[in-house]
């Protein structure tokens, strides 16, 4: 970690002295040093290594000019001027709030000024450590032995057996020594919101503009849970997005609750669209109301923000509009729009309190930043009972959480703060519209076909694209003014085959073959539509990265220009079926599936099946207590029609419900069965593509079966 930058002195002799002094000094502290040549080569190696913990420079050369670009970069980062007795110290009130230090050129006293470096480079990791973090490495280094859980004892019984030392070698030592029991009292405690974990949730509410802020250790599912368990008690009715997570619908099973779905709109490539407007208004509700046995007024909402495929409302709007006391955004996908001005009006903890509300927002801290996986957010801004809040909390959070993935809790607030955080998510936007741009520009030159992106036509600045009535890139038929907007990072590339309006192409490649083509290659699709790609542009995703996805695409375009054998550009699928394959070349296959589509008629399955949504014959909860009893049986899913699902049942891609736990698909709500049936004709008849529908189990005979409630 501890780099220090010292830029060169252009060759004047008095200074070259002291500066060689130094840096000798400073090597002897175990400082790497560099020597950047111009202040542009500076300011590229602090953009680009954040590891470097100090400059040193001359302030009659550099210092007016350097100063302020340093500070854009990272206003905490410790900076040496060296000054001599001619030196003016035109010093700016902006410069005096920086971590500046000023020495003079004077041989013999390097040993001084390197162990004042020393001292101010301690700090300066102090200050930008978290408080949990902090405290967690204080105790491992401590080295205390306990007499307490877990059994490893910091790695030690690891190292007792062969195949332990394979594990210890792997995930390393600190790792396992900070693997430590809820009795260590200096850590203070997570359920009981004390010590350092106390000081970590301020900490990281401060960060992300919230009143106060949870860290959940088992993942945005159990966040959902515990926001629901506290805002809506036992015979009440709660509005929830019909595009809700399953953890959602888990919650419903779980308490004694009546839902009203908020029901969103799909364009015709199966892109989840948001909530129209006229679902939030008072005479909407009041009509879901009249029209659901046991309903009351909702006294709670849950809204996903943003969608799977990356569009963002204006929660503003819908705060201020929606009649209930309590709203609960589901934002397990957006976890930095608080840190870039193109999100502002567009997240759960934007804007101001609103009386007689309050707003939640969880969010799932590592699946777009830096955090470990299960790592996740509770946001709060309003009133509410901190109290009962925690017993709901401590219903769904372990006696002994992992306090390595507290730590990366912490850890990803603390990289977004400042102006190292907003640099970060402002280089994941440019990175994804220079991606954008990329693709565009290889259409525009390809020889016949090639991929398209989903987005407006004229995208130079980066912004949340709004999703505006009358405009044919987006599909959607009844979009609503400055309502829903298009994520930048969430980067969706349409393959041939059909267009947003849901016309198909005689020919055709499903996107499901290039995602096959993509993993063998090691590049992994994040959800994979009937003709589109979604792929995430997280912090994490570098210039190689979306080179190696550029490479991915032209690669396919090249082997399906060329019809290979799929046996050839495909091997993993070819040795799932290869009597079925031998001879197959990838035209082949890929008309083949897009016949198969064709004739199912896709673009009308996408448009209309989720219209009409099925029967509520019980409330999920209902239906749960049947399946407790053992009053459920299974039967073909083609038989589902007019039986009462005993489960939810989703397809794999996007993960939303189709059907709820309780509910009958009716004649009117035959649609959503026919798309079920398409996706289980697809890997009927091409082995490798069957599709991971949760709530119907693929048998060997190759049907899908589910479990009805016994008639």
């Amino acid at each position: 970690m501890n780099i220090i930058a010292i830029m060169e002195t252009h060759g004047v002799f008095y200074k070259e002295g002291p500066l060689r002094e130094l840096a000798d000094a400073l090597r002897q502290q175990n400082f790497q040093l560099i020597f950047p040549g111009s202040s542009a080569d500076l300011l590229k190696l602090l953009e680009h290594n954040p590891r470097i913990c100090g400059v040193v420079f001359d302030w009659d050369d550099y210092g007016l000019e350097l100063c302020p670009e340093i500070n854009q970069l990272n206003e905490h980062l410790p900076l040496y001027a060296f000054i001599n007795t001619h030196s003016t110290l035109d010093v700016s009130t902006n410069e005096m709030r920086m971590a500046l230090c000023f020495f003079e050129y004077t041989l013999g006293v390097a040993h001084d000024i390197a162990q004042r470096i020393v001292q101010y480079t301690d700090e300066y990791l102090d200050a930008i450590t978290p408080p949990f973090t902090k405290a967690l490495f204080t105790y491992v280094k401590e080295g205390k032995y306990t007499f307490c859980t877990p059994g490893h004892m910091g790695g030690t019984a690891y190292q007792k057996s062969p195949v332990g030392c394979l594990f210890y070698d792997f995930f390393g030592e600190n790792t396992l020594k900070a693997d430590v029991s809820i009795s260590v009292t200096e850590l203070g405690s997570l359920l009981d919101h004390s010590g350092p974990h106390l000081e970590a949730e301020e900490y990281i509410a401060r960060t992300f503009g919230a009143e106060q802020s949870y860290m959940v250790t088992n993942g945005t599912s159990t966040s959902n849970k515990i926001v629901g368990m506290y805002a809506a008690p036992a015979g009440s009715t709660v509005l929830v997005d019909r595009n809700c997570h399953k953890s959602l619908t888990h919650l419903l099973m779980m308490s004694d609750i009546v839902p009203l779905w908020l029901k969103p709109t799909r364009n015709a490539l199966g892109i989840l669209g948001g909530i129209p407007q006229s679902q939030f208004s008072h005479e909407s509700i009041e009509a879901k109301v009249a029209l659901t046995p046991g309903a009351s007024w909702p006294v709670h909402a849950v809204i996903t923000n943003s969608t799977y495929d990356g569009l963002l409302y204006n929660t503003n709007w819908i705060k201020q509009t929606l009649d209930v006391p309590s709203i609960h955004f589901d934002s397990a996908w957006v976890p930095y729009t608080q840190f870039h001005p193109i999100y502002n009006g567009k997240s759960g903890m934007s804007g101001e309190r609103v009386p007689g509300k309050v707003f939640f927002e969880t969010q799932s801290t590592h699946k777009m930043l830096a955090a470990l996986s299960q790592a996740s957010l509770i946001h709060i801004k309003g009133d509410y009972d901190e109290e009962t809040f925690n017993e709901a909390y401590m219903m769904h959070t372990s006696t002994s959480p992992s306090y390595p993935l507290v730590a990366s809790i912490e850890t990803a607030a603390a990289m977004l703060r400042g102006n190292p955080g907003r640099r970060l998510i402002n280089r994941s936007v440019e990175r994804a519209l220079h991606f954008r741009k990329e693709i565009k520009r290889l259409r525009e030159e390809a020889d016949g076909w090639f991929f398209d992106i989903w987005q407006p036509e004229d995208i130079d600045e980066a912004d949340c694209w709004p999703i505006e009535p009358g405009e044919d890139w987006h599909g959607f038929r009844d979009a609503c003014h400055a309502h829903m907007y298009l994520d930048p990072v969430k980067v969706t590339i349409l393959t041939p085959g059909m267009d947003q309006q849901g016309t198909m192409a005689s020919e055709g490649i499903p996107a499901a073959l290039v995602a096959r083509f993509l993993d063998e290659r090691g590049v992994v699709v994040e959800k994979t539509g009937p003709y589109n790609l979604l792929f995430l542009f997280s912090i994490g995703i570098d210039k190689t990265r979306a080179m190696s996805l550029l490479r991915g695409l032209m690669e396919f375009k090249r082997a399906y220009d060329l019809n290979l054998r799929v046996r050839n550009i495909l091997p993993d699928l070819y040795a799932e079926a290869p009597d079925f394959y031998r001879n197959m070349r990838i035209q082949t296959l890929a008309q083949g599936i897009h016949d198969l589509i064709q004739q199912h008629e896709l673009p009308r399955l996408m448009l209309n099946a989720f219209d009409t949504l099925p029967e509520m014959a019980l409330t999920p909860h209902q239906m749960y207590q049947q399946q407790l009893r053992g009053n459920v049986e299974t039967v073909e899913i083609e038989k589902l029609a007019g039986r009462v699902s005993a489960n939810m049942i989703l397809p794999y891609p996007p993960g939303v419900p189709v059907v709820m736990p309780g509910e009958r698909i009716t004649d009117a709500s035959r649609g959503v069965l026919d798309f079920l049936l398409m996706l289980c004709s697809i890997g009927k008849h091409y082995p490798g593509f069957e599709t991971d529908i949760h709530g119907a189990r693929l048998g060997e005979d190759g049907i899908y079966r589910v479990r009805v409630l016994k008639e």
